[in-house]
C-alpha cells in the first residue's frame, strides 16, 4: 500500500493530507476571510437563525408529503446529537443541541439551493450522557448510558424503516463511547444494509481550530464552554449568550495530563480524554463555572471558517453516498450483513409500495 502524502501547513503541528478531505480542510484554511464571508453567505444561508420552528426545514416538521418527495431526492439522513450541559453562566445549557443544529441546517439549505434537499431528524439526544467528571454539575442533565443507547439505536432503526437509510449522526458532546456502541448495536444486532456514520464534527476539523503561534486565529486550543463553543455561540445564536456574565477557568490537574489529548486530539497525545478519569479534579468541585478555557476571548469572526469547513465536508460526504448509492439504493445486504439479499428485499422497498414489509416484523440477528 502506499504510504498517504501531505501537505505542511504553516507549523509542525499542521498538516493536511493530499487526498479530498485534506485538500478541502486546506483551501478553507488558507481562504481569505472575505471568501469565507462569502460562501458562508452565498452557499450556506450565514447569518440565520436557527430553523427548529421553520417549517420543511426537519422531517418532523415538514408535510409528510413533501418529506416523501425529498427523500426520493436525497435519503441521506443528518441526525444532530447534543445535551443539555453547563457552558458557563453566560452560556444556555442547550448549547451541544443548537450548535450541532445551526450546522445540519446550513448543510440542508445548501443542498437545497442545488435541488436535493439533504434531510434532518430532530436531536434523539436533547439531554445526553457524561463522563464521571461531568456529572452533577447544576444544569448539566445526564441520560444513563443504556437509556441513550437505545434512544439513538431505535430512531436509526425508525428512520431506516421510513426509508432513510444512509444516516449521519453528527455529533456535539462528549458522548462518542456511547454513540459508538449504538452505531454497533444497532448494526450488529439489526444487520440492515445502509450507510451509517458517526462525525464527531470538533474532531474532523481540528485544524481549523489551530491557535494563533501554529498560524491559526485561536488564542486558546479547544475546550469547554470556551473562547471557541462561546464564539459559535456569538455567530449562531448571539441573544442567548450574555459575555458579561464570562468567566476564565482551567481544570485542576491531580496527575500529569500530557498523556491524554483535548477536546479534537490536536496534540496527538497516546489517549483520548474520554480514556480516563482520576487525571484532573471533578468539574463540580475544580471548575464549578461550567468553563474549562478562556469564554473572554471568544470573537464569532473566528468560528466563521471551522464552520465552513464542516459543512463543506458533510456536503462532501453526502454527494459521495449519493454518487455511489443513488436515492433508494443502498450497498447490497450480502456485502455488508450476514443477511441474505433476498431476505432483506421486501424491507428495502419504497415504504407502503406494492410488497413492502416493515422492518419492525424482522427480526434481530443473532451473532
Amino acid at each position: 500500500m502506499a504510504h498517504s502524502k501531505f501537505f505542511a501547513g504553516p507549523s509542525p503541528n499542521i498538516f493536511f493530507e493530499d487526498s479530498p478531505v485534506g485538500r478541502l480542510k486546506k483551501e478553507v484554511f488558507e481562504m481569505s476571510k472575505e471568501e469565507v464571508d462569502r460562501q458562508l453567505r452565498e452557499d450556506f444561508g450565514y447569518p440565520c437563525e436557527l430553523e427548529f420552528g421553520k417549517a420543511g426545514v426537519y422531517i418532523q416538521t415538514t408535510p409528510r408529503h413533501d418529506a416523501i418527495e425529498n427523500r426520493r431526492k436525497n435519503d441521506v439522513v443528518l441526525i444532530p446529537v447534543g445535551c443539555t450541559e453547563n457552558h458557563g453562566m453566560h452560556n444556555p445549557s442547550g448549547m451541544d443541541t443548537f450548535m450541532v443544529c445551526y450546522i445540519a441546517e446550513g448543510v440542508r439549505r445548501y443542498t437545497e439551493k442545488k435541488g436535493y434537499p439533504v434531510n434532518l431528524a430532530f436531536p434523539p439526544l436533547l439531554y445526553g450522557c457524561h463522563p464521571l467528571h461531568g456529572i452533577g454539575q447544576p444544569g448539566t442533565i445526564v441520560v444513563h448510558d443504556e437509556t441513550a443507547v437505545d434512544m439513538v439505536v431505535d430512531v436509526m432503526l425508525g428512520l431506516w424503516n421510513d426509508g432513510y437509510r444512509k444516516q449521519i449522526l453528527i455529533n456535539n458532546h462528549g458522548q462518542v463511547v456511547q454513540l459508538e456502541e449504538a452505531l454497533a448495536k444497532f448494526t450488529k444486532e439489526y444487520q440492515l444494509p445502509g450507510i451509517y456514520r458517526i462525525v464527531d464534527w470538533h474532531r474532523c476539523t481540528r485544524e481549523l481550530f489551530a491557535v494563533k503561534e501554529w498560524g491559526g486565529e485561536f488564542d486558546t486550543v479547544f475546550n469547554h464552554g470556551d473562547e471557541i463553543e462561546t464564539g459559535i455561540g456569538l455567530l449562531g445564536f448571539p441573544d442567548m449568550v450574555k459575555m458579561e456574565y464570562a468567566v476564565d477557568a482551567e481544570a485542576i490537574p491531580l496527575l500529569p495530563t500530557y498523556h491524554f489529548d483535548g477536546s479534537i486530539d490536536i496534540w496527538r497525545r497516546p489517549s483520548r480524554w474520554e480514556d480516563g478519569e482520576g487525571y484532573t479534579v471533578h468539574e463540580l468541585f475544580g471548575t464549578p463555572c461550567g468553563v474549562v478555557g478562556t469564554p473572554t476571548k471568544a470573537d464569532p469572526e473566528k468560528l466563521k471558517r471551522p464552520m465552513l469547513g464542516i459543512m463543506k465536508y458533510l456536503v462532501m460526504l453526502i454527494d459521495e453516498y449519493l454518487e455511489a448509492y443513488p436515492p433508494g439504493t443502498v450497498p447490497e445486504a450480502e456485502k455488508m450483513t450476514l443477511r441474505s439479499n433476498e431476505e432483506v428485499a421486501d424491507y428495502l422497498k419504497e415504504p407502503l409500495s406494492e410488497g413492502w414489509k416493515s422492518v419492525y416484523g424482522l427480526g434481530k440477528k443473532c451473532f
